[in-house]
């Protein structure tokens, strides 16, 4: 699993789903987890975050900027190409799932979710990472 003191960026429009998924990362042991409400505010926060995010876990379906244009946003900056990124989001079609996947995401929740899978989900993101920092 991730080490405790990654910096967690959640980015959700609703106050309420921020405030589960962040009480659900400091249940498994996370602390330092920091908060935007769409796109635009999550790649400010991430550009000025000291120390750098090392997690993101956003919703898709969001104003001003969505889940997805703001994780093309990550993977088109080389400073952040690698950054671990779970998409959250209510939609479950395979077309978005698919849509996700070659934009460069890392995980994908559908809500509702547990906090086991949230957890998870986390785990096999971690585990990825693990294996290709092995391979390379």
């Amino acid at each position: 699993m991730f080490d405790p003191k990654t910096r967690i960026l959640v980015v959700d429009d609703m106050g309420t789903m921020r405030k589960i998924v962040s009480k659900i990362c400091r249940e498994l042991g996370f602390k330092d987890i920091i908060e935007a409400a769409d796109g635009n505010m999550a790649w400010k926060v991430l550009c000025e975050s000291n120390p750098p995010v090392g997690i993101v876990i956003s919703d898709w379906n969001m104003p001003n900027c969505s889940g997805l244009d703001f994780l093309k946003q990550v993977r088109g900056d080389k400073r952040y190409s690698n950054l671990p990124f779970l998409l959250v989001t209510a939609e479950a079609e395979q077309q978005q799932i698919m849509q996700a996947l070659s934009s460069g995401v890392s995980g994908y929740v559908v809500k509702p979710f547990s906090a086991e899978t949230l957890k998870a989900r986390l785990e096999s993101v971690h585990q990825k990472i693990v294996g290709t920092a092995k391979a390379s």
